[in-house]
């Protein structure tokens, strides 16, 4: 769904405390968007390389970034995790 003008208006409005407030519900929902669905049986975790698709890059492929898979309805799903899995901890 495209951002209407009259939203981008509104968020351009905003003083910096509700923007600080806006920033924190945009990232709780993408970290939401992250997470495989509670109703997921198992899930299975894979790092995986991926390429931009950008003409001349020449870093690709990029990565490893985290992956989960899981089985819903007959169909394997797949989901991107970040680059590092939650709960890892950091070395």
């Amino acid at each position: 769904m495209p951002i209407g003008r009259d939203l981008i208006r509104e968020i351009r409005a905003l003083d910096a405390y509700d923007l600080r407030r806006l920033q924190m519900l945009i990232r709780g929902l993408l970290l939401e968007e992250t997470q495989p669905p509670r109703s997921a049986g198992r899930v299975t975790f894979r790092q995986e390389t991926v390429r931009c698709g950008k003409e001349g890059c020449t870093k690709c492929p990029h990565g490893p970034y985290w992956y989960a898979y899981w089985r819903e309805g007959g169909r394997t799903r797949c989901r991107y995790v970040g680059k590092e899995l939650p709960g890892e901890k950091k070395e």
